[in-house]
């Protein structure tokens, strides 16, 4: 009798859960085609752009910040936790990490490519259509069509690269290639070239999605490893992309070298307070 009793708790549970799965499956937003939609404002809630491994709080590379450009603690996106590098690609990795400050591609205002784009500290859009589908990201502008039909491959390499995708079930599946080499985080973490970024999007409800990138290179990568995180849906009135025109930001850090200032001081000219010029020697 005992045992009878847990087998009816039992089938009864797994009864209740698959019908609330399959509640949230009737939830979600689907356009005319049957297909879930997507179109709307996404951003992520985690800490994946400083460190997609495992990280403790610690200082920033910009100790004159203080607590402000302090790194937050966060946990590991990656399946497994860590990224299988090859041994001379973590080498490089790590000179990446100390020289963050500078050579970090965001801190130049540059694209972030796939898959950091999607979960950089900033909102992304995307628009659905018939045929394709545009995602618009607010960090630099970045923009991309995601071929739904017209498969080809990459005509030229670029920050963004080239999205081909179809539907599995209710699953968007993007194939990215022809990527710009770049980096994944803010702690150096990197992929070449030949990188190949297979992307999941699974609407779980209106209001979040499951985000999934399988990312193989050979160059820089023992195997295939996998990130998965939520996107969440920005609901607030007026929710919108705003303009973030980040080249002048990046001016001192790219620039500084090439400034008035710094030319005359190669030349042994230190420049007044009036901008006049007053020789060393």
């Amino acid at each position: 009798m005992f045992r009878k009793k847990i087998k009816v708790t039992v089938v009864c549970s797994l009864l209740l859960f698959t019908g609330f799965l399959q509640a949230q499956t009737n939830d979600i937003p689907r356009r005319p085609d049957g297909s879930p939609d997507l179109s709307g404002i996404w951003q992520s809630l985690n800490n994946a752009n400083w460190n997609l491994e495992a990280q403790v709080a610690e200082q920033g590379a910009l100790e004159s910040l203080g607590a402000i450009g302090a790194v937050p603690p966060g946990q590991s996106v990656i399946a497994g936790g860590t990224i299988p590098y090859k041994t001379q690609a973590l080498v490089q990795r790590q000179e990446n990490y100390a020289n963050r400050r500078t050579e970090d591609p965001e801190a130049k205002c540059f694209m972030p490519g796939i898959p950091r784009a999607t979960y950089m500290p900033q909102p992304f859009q995307i628009f659905q259509t018939d045929t394709d589908i545009m995602m618009v990201y607010q960090f630099a502008g970045a923009v991309r069509t995601v071929f739904m039909s017209n498969h080809i491959n990459a005509p030229i390499d670029s920050w963004m690269g080239w999205s081909n995708g179809h539907w599995e079930e209710d699953t968007l599946v993007i194939e990215v290639k022809g990527l710009n080499p770049n980096w994944l985080d803010r702690s150096g973490n990197y992929y070449t070239s030949m990188a190949i970024m297979t992307e999941r999007y699974t609407l779980l409800s209106p209001y979040h999605l499951n985000y999934e990138v399988t990312i193989e290179d050979p160059e820089v990568y023992e195997e295939p490893w996998v990130i998965s995180m939520p996107l969440y849906r920005r609901v607030e009135e007026n929710a919108r992309l705003y303009d973030f025109k980040c080249p002048e930001f990046a001016e001192e850090i790219m620039y500084s070298h090439v400034s008035r200032e710094n030319y005359f001081k190669n030349l042994g000219i230190e420049l007044n307070d009036e901008g006049n010029g007053e020789s060393n020697d």
